[in-house]
């Protein structure tokens, strides 16, 4: 697809940006690999060879028993009996002594009885968010060879929750910045375009709103329900989308009664169209100048709410969560650590991004 001269020009207005586009690439890189956390850091394997047969355990439930074992529920794949009956083609000598099974193995017979080997492809962290690991020792652990950022206070690895944290933030903020500026944008329009009652009614409206306290109505709605990732989408939400009322409003009651938008009107052209295709494209810079805000401001807000225990649940990958760890285990630095360095990053690269996106809507700045 051809950009429109226009979008040329703001495209070579954000790529003379360096700052803002070397951000990005970066930001798309480990958001990219962050999308693909459960092929990177799982506790189960991304392909099994089994008696010829190929399973994908990190997308498909496969019982025990699929493997030879006792049990119908699923198979823990780093368990020492499992591994050997997938490795032996499932003999039933590892029921007994997995370790003598495995070693006749590798010379193509078990007691004789010949065997077809199977095998097992790992991810590049054997571990997931959740995988409680035995570090033969107190937890939180060091960094060592195994955890490369160490393990919190249950034993879990920190790398591998930092590459689920980071996804779930940042599509948090996505989301709830999408949903909030549609909103806001919405009503900011109207209200600044039509004026008069609709403006007055709106701004009471939103003064009441603004006056409600956002956090108690948080913790008593998950003092109701569980607290989920959606459900917390919802209440960010409804208590954000007035960040940019107030920015559109001014820009739509600035420009209403310009030439272009009377001459539109006398055309005959409809107020929605005079609105979002002639009038809002003015506002986009304003609006554009919020969005660092609103998204950092985001991510600030669930990591604050998982601190204080009101946001997701603790078994979440949260980057809050960690935080939370970091100050109740002081002796453990390398928590506070990560945690700070992963928050420093994605903030200042996101701030970078959005203001180049915002320079590049602006019609006074040129880049040469």
């Amino acid at each position: 697809m051809t950009l429109s001269p226009l979008n040329q020009r703001r495209w070579r207005n954000f790529t003379a940006n360096r700052r803002a586009y070397w951000s990005l690439i970066v930001f798309l890189v480990l958001f990219g690999v962050s999308l693909f956390a459960e092929v990177l850091a799982n506790d189960k394997p991304i392909l099994i060879r089994y008696k010829g047969e190929f399973y994908t355990p990190i997308i498909k439930f496969y019982p025990e028993t699929a493997f030879g074992g006792d049990f119908q529920t699923e198979a823990v794949y780093r368990d020492a009996e499992v591994a050997c009956l997938i490795r032996t083609g499932g003999a039933e000598l590892c029921l007994d002594d997995p370790d003598d099974a495995t070693q006749q193995a590798l010379t193509g017979s078990i007691d004789g009885q010949p065997v077809t080997p199977g095998w097992m492809v790992w991810p590049l962290i054997p571990y997931s968010f959740n995988t409680v690991n035995d570090i033969g020792g107190s937890a939180p652990s060091a960094p060592d060879a195994r955890h490369l950022l160490g393990t919190d206070d249950t034993a879990r690895d920190v790398l591998a929750r930092v590459i689920y944290g980071f996804r779930l933030s940042v599509a948090f903020a996505l989301i709830v910045t999408l949903t909030t500026s549609l909103i806001g944008i919405l009503a900011g329009a109207v209200q600044g375009y039509f004026g008069g009652l609709t403006d007055l009614l709106f701004q009471r409206l939103i003064e009441l709103w603004g006056s409600t306290p956002s956090l108690y109505i948080i913790i008593i709605v998950g003092a109701i329900w569980q607290m989920d990732f959606w459900l917390l989408v919802i209440l960010m939400t409804l208590f954000g989308w007035t960040a940019l009322v107030g920015v559109v409003r001014a820009e739509f009651l600035r420009a209403r009664n310009f030439e272009y938008v009377r001459a539109a009107r006398a055309l005959g052209v409809s107020d929605w169209v005079i609105m979002f295709r002639h009038v809002l494209p003015n506002a986009m810079v304003a609006t554009l100048t919020m969005l660092p805000f609103i998204v950092t401001g985001t991510i600030s807000s669930l990591a604050a709410l998982d601190f204080l225990g009101f946001g997701l649940p603790s078994s979440a990958p949260s980057l809050g969560e960690l935080t939370l760890q970091a100050k109740q285990n002081l002796q453990a630095p390398w928590l506070a650590f990560t945690a700070f360095s992963v928050f420093a990053i994605m903030l200042s690269l996101l701030v970078f991004i959005f203001e180049g996106v915002r320079d590049a809507f602006d019609p006074r700045k040129t880049f040469q």
